[in-house]
């Protein structure tokens, strides 16, 4: 079975509502064009510094989900360390997908509203 948060980043690429690694993902936050972050797992100190610090700053939320390799693959990229949601209603869908794959461990995100 394919992991639904990645079908629907998918669907956040092809409607052309994500920006992907961290020059587009850094430069979306500063305009205060996005609504969730997912972060690899394996993404260096660097860039995860970089962006907890600008998702804190802006009271986005951050997720670490998968790995860089799965991010790239389920947008059709190569390896991807970030992607940066720019639409509010598919962030939303895809904070309810991570809520109910990691709510059974209680690590809950927080939408913004």
């Amino acid at each position: 079975m394919q992991d639904k948060v990645l079908q629907l980043l998918g669907i956040c690429q092809r409607a052309g509502k994500v920006r992907s690694g961290t020059f587009l993902c850094t430069q979306a936050l500063k305009a205060g064009q996005v609504y969730l972050v997912l972060l690899a797992a394996d993404a260096k100190g660097n860039t995860r510094h970089e962006l907890e610090e600008g998702c804190r700053a802006r009271g986005v939320p951050l997720v670490t989900y998968g790995d860089k390799e799965s991010l790239g693959h389920a947008m059709g990229k190569e390896l991807r360390s970030c992607a940066a949601v720019t639409d509010e209603g598919l962030a939303r869908s895809l904070v309810r997908e991570i809520n109910s794959k990691q709510g059974e461990r209680g690590q809950n995100v927080e939408e913004n509203q």
